[in-house]
Parts: C-alpha cells; sequence; structure tokens
C-alpha cells in the first residue's frame, strides 16, 4: 500500500529537479524557474519558494551544503539533495507519470453551466477565450524558438511548455467548432419548463428545415 507523502506540493518538484543539475541556493532556483517559463506549469513566488524549500529541508529531502556571498549581497545558502529527497523525487515523478488523476480545471467547471449564458452569450465568451488562447499559444510558441529552438536549453528540460502548447491547442480546436455549433445552431438550446412532475425541455428542434 503507497504510504501518503509527507510533501505534495508540485513546487517541491520544481525544487528537487533544478537540484539534479546542481546545488544552488534558493535566488538562484526562482531565476531558472522564470528563465525556463516554469511558472506555467508551478505557481512560483518568492515566499512560496522559501516555504518550500524550508518544508524540504525539515523533512530531511534536501539539505544546506555551503552559504556563499557574492560582493555586497547578503549570504545565500545553497542546498543539495539527499538521498532520501533523491529516491521521494524519482517515486514522485515515476508515480504522476504513471497514473491519472481526477482534477478539477475551472473551464470545466464553467462549461458544464454553458447554457446560462444563452446561444449568443456563451458563443461571445467562447470567441473571447479563442482569442486569449491564441495569444498564449503564440507567445508560447516563441518561447521554445527562442530557448529549445536556438539551443539554449535541451528540449527536455521544457517538455513540460510542449505538453502544455499542445493541450491548449487542443482546447482551442474544440472552442471553435462550438462556437460554429452554436451559430449553425447545431448545439441546441432547450427550453425548460417547470411542472408539477418537475423540470422539463423543448425537443431540438432542425433550425435549417423551420428556414
Amino acid at each position: 500500500m503507497m504510504t501518503k507523502r509527507k510533501i505534495s506540493n508540485t513546487l517541491a518538484l520544481a525544487v528537487l529537479g533544478l537540484l539534479q543539475e546542481q546545488p544552488m541556493h534558493p535566488y538562484e532556483m526562482a531565476s531558472l524557474l522564470k528563465e525556463r517559463h516554469k511558472d506555467s506549469s508551478f505557481k512560483v513566488n518568492s515566499g512560496s519558494l522559501y516555504d518550500t524549500v524550508e518544508a524540504l529541508v525539515r523533512h530531511g529531502w534536501i539539505e544546506p551544503v555551503e552559504t556563499a556571498r557574492d560582493g555586497r549581497r547578503p549570504e545565500r545558502t545553497v542546498y543539495a539533495p539527499t538521498e532520501v529527497g533523491q529516491s521521494e523525487f524519482v517515486r514522485w515523478i515515476d508515480e504522476l507519470i504513471r497514473t491519472p488523476v481526477t482534477e478539477y480545471p475551472k473551464f470545466m467547471a464553467a462549461v458544464s453551466y454553458l447554457g446560462a449564458l444563452g446561444p449568443d452569450g456563451a458563443a461571445e465568451a467562447l470567441a473571447e477565450r479563442v482569442e486569449q488562447l491564441g495569444r498564449r499559444i503564440e507567445e508560447t510558441k516563441a518561447v521554445l524558438a527562442g530557448t529549445v529552438g536556438s539551443g539554449r536549453v535541451p528540449r527536455l528540460f521544457m517538455i513540460e511548455v510542449e505538453c502544455a502548447l499542445n493541450a491548449w491547442e487542443a482546447e482551442l480546436a474544440w472552442t471553435r467548432r462550438t462556437i460554429g455549433e452554436i451559430r449553425d445552431g447545431s448545439l441546441y438550446w432547450p427550453e425548460a419548463e417547470r411542472t408539477e412532475q418537475g423540470w422539463t425541455w423543448s425537443a431540438p428542434k432542425d433550425r435549417r428545415a423551420a428556414k
């Protein structure tokens, strides 16, 4: 039986992943996460990063190996993974890759009640999403071209950005298709009526035949 992991915050994965490369201090971790656009995969801010580092130290997954000073800047503690931390990191990655888990994205929650917006409102809202997804996709492609494409960063280090890009492109295709179905009437908006037996919905009509 799998035991419950002491640390479940996925930002810990990012920290442990960076420490696979070399020992480093939290400021360097934050800089690399930003440079490699890992903020699309992990919720990163200085407070949460330092809290995560402290938790990893507390549970014995990483340990301080030296204190370094760069010029007049404050001393910074450099960390490296422990044997326990390395083992937990590999086990955690393996588990997350192998086993799909149920997630609850906000977009799915909203789409489940798309009917509340009415056909025009739904099409308008989805069209706005198309614009924003399109911008995000183009920006991400530019990032990949400037990092992986230029040879500055190995593709494997940005593989999750590729994964996210494919997910956004699939969502964009679905959203565009759904807008088209709303506008041509093939996605029918039933009218609800309350009766003594409960709610009933009108049957779909062939709008094209009605014309």
